[in-house]
């Protein structure tokens, strides 16, 4: 399904087309693509996307890249500032970002850049100024570090509706014997198809899971401690030692460094 209300975006001819939209909690786009690649900036809020190969949580601050003619939903966590960098394959720079979704970081001079770029008339002088702007943006985008903010869905269609369920209903104390069982099949079977399947242990893919529902939710302005508790931790200080382990600080440094400036 393609989003018809960003077709004449996609038609003009330039490379590089940046919006910029504010959204109320709860937005949600259906399942769409387009034919540009999109890159896709919480300037503020928190962005979930779903496509068929699994989850991306982009938090405050920080951009997921849609490739073209991915499909993919999004839905907003709380009210959400988006900028997009709609970007044409035939930009040379674009090329070196992967054919696959991922959740990017972004510096400071990208982010002045996207928001420099919404100002600019669709039609943009490529050999002057502003071509340089946009030539500039589109090499800033890849260059950028990706982020693992990402919990991949099995082919298998036993094993992803078990990913689902986890997906509706996060807890890291979901046990992995109920979740085979419930999937049809031995926990040997279970646990070999699941790593062959998503590259990682389901261990640690349920740990993934928690720490983006957790995320969302810190985003939202829940408390680290019911946080913590609604998602199986035993503590707050375990929660904040795992998602310390995975994002290289805690909840709290984390929120900190996220507060709009």
């Amino acid at each position: 399904m393609r989003n018809t209300l960003l077709d004449p975006y996609e038609n003009i001819p330039r490379g590089v087309v940046v919006t910029a939209n504010d959204y109320a909690a709860g937005t949600l786009f259906p399942t769409h693509a387009h034919r540009r690649g999109q890159f896709a900036f919480a300037s503020s809020g928190t962005i979930s996307v779903a496509t068929p190969e699994g989850r991306w949580l982009v938090p405050p601050r920080r951009a997921c890249w849609l490739p073209a003619d991915m499909s993919h939903a999004m839905t907003m966590s709380g009210p959400v500032t988006m900028l997009n960098a709609f970007v044409s394959r035939e930009e040379p720079a674009i090329a070196r970002m992967p054919p696959r979704c991922g959740v990017y970081g972004v510096s400071t001079l990208l982010r002045q850049l996207l928001e420099e770029a919404v100002d600019l008339p669709a039609l943009y002088d490529r050999d002057g100024r502003d071509g340089k702007l946009m030539s500039l943006l589109v090499a800033e985008i890849a260059s950028m570090p990706r982020l693992s903010l990402h919990a991949p869905l099995p082919a298998d269609p036993r094993l992803a509706r078990a990913c689902q369920r986890l997906f509706d209903a996060p807890s890291i104390g979901v046990d992995l014997d109920a979740v085979a069982m419930d999937a049809g099949m031995s926990r040997r079977t279970f646990t070999r198809q699941f790593r062959a399947q998503t590259g990682v242990s389901f261990a640690e893919w349920r740990q993934q899971v928690c720490l983006l529902a957790a995320i969302e939710r810190l985003s939202a302005g829940q408390a680290v401690t019911r946080v913590a508790l609604d998602l199986g931790y035993a503590s707050p200080s375990a929660f904040s030692s795992a998602f310390r382990r995975v994002l290289g600080e805690t909840p709290t440094q984390y929120l900190e460094t996220r507060r709009p400036v």
